[in-house]
């Protein structure tokens, strides 16, 4: 099935537009930040979220609430359940799991998605309605009735890369995971039956594990007490989470990479410059997209630190011209064209040593 596909820019964009009377539907696999990222846009906004897994719910009572005898009136009501407002503020439900739900959750949701009621109980006004729902051979499905369907506004979510590298970057991912997934993009969001065929796994195919972004965000805070990773005693305890096949991938990137990170150069130049000097052209690459990453990511700094930051930049970029890396100034250059780092471009341009060296080279380039 043919569905509009979105990435994490254009979701934000879809859900600040979509009017509160309609509801939005995401496909998509697991583990690529349907969640994390529905619930920061509405934080964003001061709403909360109410998520429900609908897939695990075995009643209704869970989601609307248990019936209850009105001593008054003598009739039997819904006494309200423990997440519904108090305040009568909006709020956002968030229906995860959707087509994995029982069929009698599925009708209890009709009543929500076409009334925004539950059990004769309103929501307030302007409370929203996100979806999210699995496609794939790999998942146990309930079929949804057309009817349900036909309420939602529905959008495949498919986050890119650079979605994630700047999610990973704002929340502090270890490094070594970002600069691992930057070079080999593949491991992010793998096909699950591809890496069953590859993988040599006595119980096959549907226990086998596979690394999406809920992975490698896991592994990245399991390894960051760790300072050397090691085959052999890390390798397993990292295919754990992510299968072996990116396991072993991941660990051997990190045992033969030069150990220079963005904090390095913005903070601790004068005792990094030395180790720059062994790095090749994709290692500086990799080094300022992490340094733009690392400004874009919005992470406060004193204005003592911005000025120890950007004055170090500065003298990298000197090094990387008095040592002749034109190709790494060229694509820094490059980078600082691109939207996604436009936070990072201003406070660059912002320096004028920086404006100027940079102006300087792209001008020489045009010369040529």
């Amino acid at each position: 099935m043919a569905h509009i596909k979105i990435d994490a820019t254009e979701l934000d964009s879809i859900l600040r537009q979509t009017p509160a009377a309609q509801n939005v539907m995401l496909v998509g696999r697991h583990g690529i930040g349907k969640s994390q990222i529905v619930t920061a846009h509405f934080a964003s906004r001061g709403m909360k979220v109410v998520p429900f897994f609908l897939g695990q719910m075995s009643d209704p009572g869970d989601l609307i609430g248990l019936l209850h005898k009105d001593e008054k009136t003598g009739r039997s009501v819904f006494l309200p359940p423990a997440w519904w407002p108090e305040d009568d503020e909006p709020i956002v439900l968030f229906l995860d799991e959707l087509n994995r739900a029982r069929p009698e959750i599925l009708q209890t949701v009709m009543d929500l998605v076409l009334n925004k009621t539950l059990a004769g109980k309103r929501l307030p006004e302007g409370s929203l309605v996100v979806s999210a729902v699995n496609e794939g051979d790999e998942y146990q499905l309930t079929e949804l009735d057309p009817a349900l369907v036909s309420r939602f506004n529905i959008y495949e979510f498919s986050p890119t890369l650079e979605d994630w590298l700047v999610w990973a970057a704002a929340s502090e991912i270890d490094p070594r995971v970002t600069a691992f997934i930057r070079e080999n993009p593949l491991f992010l969001d793998s096909d699950p039956k591809a890496e069953a065929q590859k993988a040599e796994m006595p119980f096959g195919g549907d226990l086998t594990k596979t690394p999406d972004r809920r992975a490698w965000e896991k592994v990245a805070r399991m390894i960051g007490p760790i300072d050397e990773i090691e085959l052999n005693e890390h390798a397993k305890l990292i295919a754990g989470i992510v299968g072996s096949t990116a396991a072993l991938a991941f660990v051997k990137s990190v045992q033969s990479r030069p150990s220079v990170t963005a904090d390095d150069v913005l903070f601790r130049f004068a005792g990094t410059k030395d180790r720059l000097k062994n790095l090749a052209l994709p290692d500086f690459a990799g080094l300022n997209e992490q340094i733009l990453l690392r400004l874009q990511s919005g992470k406060e700094l004193t204005a003592a630190q911005t000025k120890t930051a950007l004055g170090n930049l500065a003298s990298f970029l000197g090094l990387l011209e008095s040592d002749g890396h034109s190709e790494a100034l060229a694509h820094l250059a490059n980078l600082l064209e691109n939207e996604r780092y436009d936070v990072a471009s201003g406070l660059l341009m912002a320096e004028t040593e920086i404006r100027d060296r940079m102006t300087e080279f792209i001008d020489a380039i045009s010369i040529e």
